[in-house]
């Protein structure tokens, strides 16, 4: 007695004939755009190795933001903070007799914060130029120059205002 067919056995294609393999290498086409996506800039480039059906594919790749630059302009903005915190201390604590103090203490911060934002807006800047297009985020080095310079003068302003009163 023989056994029942296995139902799970598939039963074997025959193979499926190849092309002939071309005499040419043939240039290889790009993958399609999508549909609302630009069509200005192609997703890679890809160049044939001549002699061979081969080719080098060059991916683009997109600049990034330059992390010295957002530091600029994040360490502008906290030096503003500071000096505009510095002269509310300086002024209110005039008449108790701790302005000058307090507001020293904040004025030496606030400058050193503001140091610290101008000089990564220079070096942020600088990478920029020389990264060819690569990195980007000259705008927001230029701001942390500005603004780190100016929450420097806010905060030395702060003390001689405290000094005053």
């Amino acid at each position: 007695m023989g056994y029942p067919p296995n139902p799970y056995q598939y039963p074997a294609h025959p193979p499926q004939p190849q092309p002939p393999y071309p005499s040419q290498p043939q240039p290889y086409a790009l993958p399609p755009a999508y549909a609302g996506a630009p069509s200005a800039s192609p997703m890679m480039r890809v160049d044939l190795v001549q002699g061979t059906p081969f080719g080098v594919a060059y991916p683009t790749i997109h600049p990034i933001p330059s992390g010295q630059a957002i530091g600029a302009m994040v360490a502008g903005i906290a030096s503003i903070l500071v000096g505009l915190f510095s002269m509310c201390l300086g002024a209110s604590g005039a008449e108790a007799g701790w302005g000058l103090t307090a507001s020293g203490a904040f004025t030496v911060l606030g400058v050193f914060i503001g140091a610290g934002a101008l000089i990564l807006g220079l070096l942020g800047n600088r990478r920029v130029r020389q990264s060819a297009g690569q990195v980007t985020g000259r705008g927001m080095a230029i701001s942390g120059i500005v603004l780190g310079a100016v929450g420097a003068g806010l905060a030395l302003l702060a003390l001689l205002l405290a000094a005053a009163l």
